[in-house]
């Protein structure tokens, strides 16, 4: 092996004067094989690498002008949302001034039907005692005037003979005979 290696060494020493051969200098060589490949690529690869680079701008514009219209939509939509929540917002705060109004409305109408109604019922319990009170103010009447007819047709009976009966009776067929005439 030691033979192999040697030619190779002794290779890097021989003259440059129009013969071939290896360089082992990694230094300046790493430089010369890295020019060359880039060489080889831009001039082979420029072509494939625009193509790739041109596709991939396109996708990337495509994406930007996509995104942009989602954009704009998403946008157009929001402001419909904030307009609705607006109206939404408006009505809402309509119902519950309506509500309250009406709520209001609504008590001041039941305490208005209260006081009615109460006023009602004191009526009917003042007309029901005013009937009770005749009621009962008859009632003694009649007991009054029954009693006092029976005292009185007692003393009638008790003091009044038959003579005086005939002159009571006739004195008030007298009377009544007068009032005939003085009505026609």
């Amino acid at each position: 092996m030691k033979n192999i290696t040697d030619s190779f060494v002794s290779l890097g020493h021989w003259s440059s004067a129009g013969s071939f051969g290896f360089n082992t200098d990694i230094l300046a060589t790493n430089l010369i094989n890295l020019s060359v490949v880039l060489g080889v690529l831009i001039f082979f690869g420029k072509g494939v690498l625009s193509d790739l680079l041109d596709n991939r701008k396109q996708r990337i514009l495509n994406t930007i002008r996509n995104s942009e219209e989602l954009r704009g939509g998403a946008i157009e939509q929001l402001e419909k949302a904030r307009a609705r929540l607006r109206k939404v917002e408006i009505e809402a705060d309509q119902f519950r001034v309506n509500g309250y109004s009406e709520i209001e409305r609504e008590k001041l109408n039941l305490i208005n039907s209260t006081y009615k109604t109460l006023e009602q019922l004191e009526n009917y319990k003042n007309e029901t005692i005013h009937f009770e009170q005749q009621r009962a103010i008859n009632q003694v009447r009649q007991r009054v005037f029954q009693q006092a007819l029976q005292g009185a047709l007692g003393t009638l009976n008790s003091c009044l003979t038959n003579e005086l009966h005939l002159r009571t009776i006739s004195a008030n067929i007298g009377m009544f005979g007068a009032m005939k005439e003085i009505t026609n």
